[in-house]
């Protein structure tokens, strides 16, 4: 009889045993270069981590740290998630990638998404979004609205992102607009409202009506609602709080599906590490609506390039194409691979100015 309740014990114990390891939640962890508040770039990865809670409810957790500065603080940041129990940790901007890559090391059970970079390991995959096939949406329409001709473009990095989505705006301003001038000013930062203000309004007192940037914050279509008559582009977020004035469309960052997709693949034991770079047609790059304030016809005009784009019928980067230099660099017809593209450090034709090193 004393045996018979020692053998229902251990089993009733090993039943509950059983039963918390299944109801044990996938903790998920985010690492943010700016505040989720940024209205673009970080705003939409917290929505991709919200998505993640309401697809999976209780049987996640997820936690984050914003406005963690890339280098140094971001490997501390990264290390105490894994050491506090993260099962999977997505690491959020370029500058991330070096120490995604030295944590990962010495997490090896730990899987690590790092978006943007190229570094991989077995438990490291990459993601990024193909942002220039926006950038050619934003181009067209910019070359066809601007009446001084001049195109603003405020940088935040000098990195080959970057760099390709200022080429593929300006090769496709250009296709329309012969007389298209581009004004690049650097901020050097991701992040920074005050200096993406001072970059828009340099560049608008520079006779830019017309501003593209590729920074986090609303700062630059406050200072082109502020000079009136000026145009701009939501930046990774929809930014429709400027829809009713300088905002006639925008690139949105859809990281939902696969930020669930890989969530998914961790609880399910399927995680592997591979690089994915996604664009209109997968849906990872969405076009904001575009507003009345374009013209019907320019409007026509950037929907059926967007849908060309998606099909994969046309590609933005397909020759003719010359370097800045005057050196040739697609023939007529021929497609840029994404090993070029990836590592792209160079201007097209027509870009004046030098990239920082």
């Amino acid at each position: 009889m004393k045996f018979t309740r020692l053998l229902t014990g251990a089993v009733l114990a090993l039943g509950l045993a059983s039963t918390a390891i299944a109801e044990e939640k996938t903790k998920v962890g985010f690492v943010f270069v700016g505040p989720i508040g940024d209205g673009g770039w970080t705003y939409e990865h917290n929505q991709a981590r919200l998505a993640i809670e309401k697809e999976f409810g209780d049987k996640v957790e997820t936690v984050y740290v914003e406005s963690v500065a890339e280098g140094p603080d971001s490997e501390r940041v990264m290390t105490q998630m894994a050491l506090k129990g993260a099962d999977l940790i997505f690491t959020t901007s370029f500058g991330y990638m070096d120490p995604t890559i030295n944590v990962a090391k010495k997490f090896p059970d730990v899987k690590f998404e790092h978006a943007t970079g190229y570094k991989t390991a077995p438990n490291v995959s990459t993601y990024s979004a193909r942002f220039y096939e926006g950038r050619a949406v934003q181009g067209h329409i910019a070359g066809k609205m601007t009446k001084s001709n001049i195109v603003g473009y405020i940088g935040s990095v000098p990195i080959p992102e970057v760099i390709r989505g200022i080429n593929s705006a300006y090769i496709h301003a250009k296709k329309v607009n012969p007389d298209v001038e581009f004004k690049i000013v650097w901020v050097f930062e991701w992040f920074n409202p005050a200096k993406e203000a001072d970059a828009a309004k340099v560049l608008i007192e520079q006779g830019a009506d017309v501003i593209l940037q590729h920074t986090d914050s609303t700062a630059p279509l406050a200072a082109a609602e502020e000079a009136g008559n000026v145009i701009g582009f939501g930046q990774a977020s929809d930014m429709a709080a400027y829809k009713d004035g300088p905002r006639v469309s925008s690139i949105i960052d859809n990281w939902g599906p696969y930020y669930i997709a890989r969530t998914r693949a961790v609880m399910d034991g399927t995680w592997e590490s591979v690089p994915t770079w996604d664009g209109i047609g997968p849906g990872m790059v969405g076009i904001g609506e575009i507003t009345d304030r374009v013209p019907a016809d320019v409007k026509a005009e950037a929907i059926a390039l967007k849908e060309a784009i998606a099909s994969g019928e046309y590609h933005p980067f397909t020759g003719p194409l010359n370097k800045q230099d005057g050196s040739a660099w697609l023939e007529d017809g021929e497609i840029a691979d994404d090993g070029t593209l990836l590592g792209m450090n160079f201007y097209v034709e027509g870009i004046e100015g030098t990239i920082p090193q």
